[in-house]
């Protein structure tokens, strides 16, 4: 992905931040799951830090977990750091550029609903990985490929473009990591519900995560879209199935 792509979703977001926390439910239960994570690991002193932090929701969730901890939370966007709880530990920094490599590395790295926006995910995560201190912690979850089943079966059977986000696949994302010091994977599945396909697609929209590379729809193209969505329930809802890799990696 260019820059100007990177351009494209932090603007996204910092229009989303005034009310991303109220409609990011799916993105803050996995705040939570991740903070758990976290307090069970025998993380050692030093640095904590949750990149791609938005709002602080999971940075937020840790420091809650971990009494007397502080996280720093860095993201791209300004809008976003803005609504943190600490804005005194927070830093802007473009997360598709590398860190610099320095005598205080953290212990911990966290990052939730971030590295399927950067333009090499699978880089960046080995990045992050070697940016630890030795018996750090990096612990993310993103979605991956085979996010949003529904959608890319009712784009092929009404035929018309899917344009929903293309996510990495898991072993693109672990190709370049040493198998050894993975801790836990896991594959989680989250559907939600809606009655009709763009008040399913709206939270999307609504949290600044709407940005697609794909040319916008007609709305004919949505008619035929939404004639064609599987999986409806005996109501007539619509469904929407996401899948959410977890990783926890040791350093």
């Amino acid at each position: 992905m260019s820059n100007t792509w990177g351009t494209k979703v932090l603007k996204s977001f910092d229009s989303a931040a005034p009310h991303y926390n109220r409609a990011a439910r799916l993105q803050t239960a996995m705040a939570w799951r991740l903070a758990g994570h976290c307090q069970r690991l025998p993380i050692p002193s030093g640095r904590w830090l949750d990149l791609g932090s938005g709002t602080g929701l999971l940075a937020d969730a840790i420091e809650q977990r971990n009494p007397g901890r502080v996280v720093e939370r860095i993201d791209g966007s300004p809008s976003m750091l803005a609504q943190n709880s600490r804005p005194t530990h927070t830093q802007q920094w473009d997360l598709n550029e590398p860190f610099l490599s320095g005598d205080d590395a953290p212990t911990l790295i966290a990052s939730s609903f971030c590295l399927h926006w950067l333009s090499d995910p699978g880089t960046t995560l080995r990045h992050w990985f070697e940016y630890l201190a030795p018996g750090g912690w990096l612990v993310v979850a993103l979605p991956v490929a085979g996010c949003f089943p529904q959608w890319h079966k009712a784009a092929r059977q009404a035929a018309v473009p899917c344009s929903a986000l293309r996510f990495p696949t898991t072993h693109a994302l672990t190709a370049s990591l040493p198998k050894q010091q993975i801790r836990h994977q896991q594959q989680l599945n989250f559907s939600e519900q809606a009655s009709h396909i763009t008040a399913l697609l709206r939270p999307m929209q609504t949290i600044g995560a709407g940005t697609t590379a794909r040319s916008a729809l007609s709305v004919k193209q949505w008619r035929q879209l939404s004639t064609h969505w599987p999986d409806r329930s005996a109501r007539g809802q619509v469904r929407l199935t996401w899948l959410i890799q977890l990783l926890v990696i040791e350093r």
